[in-house]
């Protein structure tokens, strides 16, 4: 059984009489700020997940290892 067109309109009466205008509009402004924030917050998680691999790349490249020590352990 679905909702006919006139149940749909007297609910929608009904949430707007009881919440008012500017309160539904409120909410909808503080749900699209929640979505806004959920993903600034993955695109961060993102970001910070792919810094750390970037970070391991650079120092394995810079020639910080001493190559005499891998030599002795490797003659031993």
């Amino acid at each position: 059984m679905q909702p006919s067109v006139w149940q749909i309109l007297i609910v929608a009466a009904l949430v707007l009489i009881l919440f008012g205008r500017g309160r539904i509009s409120e909410m909808m402004g503080d749900v699209g700020k929640g979505i806004r924030s959920f993903k600034k917050g993955i695109t961060e998680e993102e970001a910070n997940a792919a810094k750390p691999a970037a970070k391991i790349e650079s120092k394995a490249g810079d020639g910080t290892v001493d190559s005499s020590k891998t030599a002795d352990k490797t003659a031993v």
